[in-house]
């Protein structure tokens, strides 16, 4: 960026130009720290400090309205992006509203692409809620963003020309998949699906929290299943608690699996595409279900499902780009995939900010129309966090589907646990 300018891909614009009155197009990650927690001049002297570890922070879009450039901020002010919410402490219910209600507005163009609120708890923590724009950053980005400027680290910083290069890589991946996501995400298209509908403007969170460690024991214990799978299956566990209490029976509902879930471990610069699948919701039983699953995700990662996905959309796009567009509306359609089921592996060990140690993090991404529902799992050391997203009118009650997770997170720990192998 020479110049001052660095050029919106076509991917970028495509994605700004999504928002609309009941699409945000941020994805937001809750940073729950213990008590006493920090103080808002504490996080803003923490951020000066490491800012330029992350310079598009400070780039804004050249014109709002539709921008063709990143330009730096001359203008740039940290205060402008840090802000304590409005009202006094909450509980955890209150909290989960304060995230909807940010999560539900628009970050403002004429700035920089993100925003930190913190929240205090009534418990005497404090929770950062950190909005950033998708044309920005992904969750995987931003999740290296909060190890770049926000964790404690006695380590020296990494040099300029490895974070110049791992910003290279990151946007990289990012923009190579952004039409991908724009098509997972935000399809538009017409179906039936339990989570299909015009969606509004209103959200509504929900959050669960586990072990990473008993779930990732507990697929080793059936069938060398993946900690992803187990995932998986406390998701269709839940669904079908909920479905069970506001749909009716549901024989199976189809998901969206990006590939990085299946691979621990990854580094950010890996690329990623993803494969559909059923999840079996009308299976009780957490080990049966789980092994329904693991028979699924091995058979597309033995055939190369995701691979050959990818290739086929490159393919066809350097074919026909109207036979590309065809194909990816055709892949993209409820009638193909209800919702999007992610995961984004966070730090493998305890962190704090400030000296605050972290005691939850978790991540919530935007819904698009006709996907009405959307989970993001993000780990933290031993504890893996669910962040349920919905809009309330089409998917009452996602708490209650959260709390349902991890109840059936619980379930399949201790089924698994005694478990011997198939019989007969």
């Amino acid at each position: 960026m020479d110049d001052g300018r660095q050029p919106l891909a076509e991917e970028d614009r495509a994605i700004l130009a999504l928002e609309c009155d009941t699409i945000a197009g941020h994805t937001c990650k809750v940073v729950v720290l213990d008590a006493p927690g920090v103080t808002r001049e504490a996080l803003l002297e923490r951020l000066a400090e490491r800012l330029d570890r992350a310079p598009m922070l400070t780039w804004r879009l050249d014109t709002p309205a539709a921008g063709t450039n990143w330009v730096p901020e001359p203008a740039f002010r940290l205060q402008d992006h840090v802000a304590e919410a409005d009202g006094g402490p909450v509980d955890r219910l209150g909290l989960l509203a304060r995230v909807a209600v940010l999560f539900e507005q628009r970050l403002d163009r004429r700035r920089p692409l993100w925003a930190m609120d913190l929240v205090p708890l009534d418990t005497g923590r404090t929770a950062v809620v950190w909005r950033i724009h998708h044309a920005v950053a992904d969750g995987t980005t931003s999740a290296r963003l909060a190890s770049l400027l926000l964790w404690d680290d006695d380590a020296p910083p990494p040099p300029a020309h490895q974070l110049a290069a791992d910003h290279a890589a990151d946007d990289r991946r990012r923009r190579s998949h952004l039409s991908a996501f724009l098509h997972r995400e935000f399809s538009r298209q017409h179906g039936r699906s339990p989570f299909d509908g015009a969606v509004g403007a209103a959200r509504e969170m929900g959050l669960a929290a586990t072990s990473l460690d008993g779930l990732r024991a507990a697929g080793h214990a059936v069938d060398g299943a993946t900690v992803n799978d187990a995932v998986l299956s406390v998701v269709a566990g839940a669904l079908r608690r909920w479905l069970e209490a506001h749909h009716g029976p549901v024989a199976n509902v189809r998901v969206r699996v990006p590939v990085s879930l299946h691979h621990e471990g990854d580094g950010a610069a890996n690329r990623d595409s993803f494969f559909s699948l059923a999840l079996p919701v009308d299976e009780p039983d957490p080990v049966a279900r789980l092994l329904a699953i693991h028979r699924q995700t091995s058979l597309r990662k033995a055939d190369d499902d995701a691979e050959k996905m990818e290739l086929l959309l490159d393919d066809l796009s350097s074919v026909s780009p109207r036979l590309a567009r065809f194909a990816a509306r055709l892949q993209e359609s409820p009638r193909r995939f209800a919702l999007s089921v992610s995961n984004v592996p966070g730090p493998r060990h305890q962190v704090a900010v400030l000296g605050s140690p972290v005691v939850q993090l978790c991540s919530f991404a935007e819904i698009g129309q006709h996907h009405a529902l959307r989970v993001a799992a993000m780990s933290h050391a031993d504890r893996l966090s669910m962040g349920f997203c919905a809009d309330p009118a089409l998917v009452p009650d996602v708490q209650v589907m959260a709390e349902a997770a991890e109840a059936e997170a619980d379930a399949l720990m201790a089924a698994a646990a005694g478990y011997t192998g198939p019989t007969g």
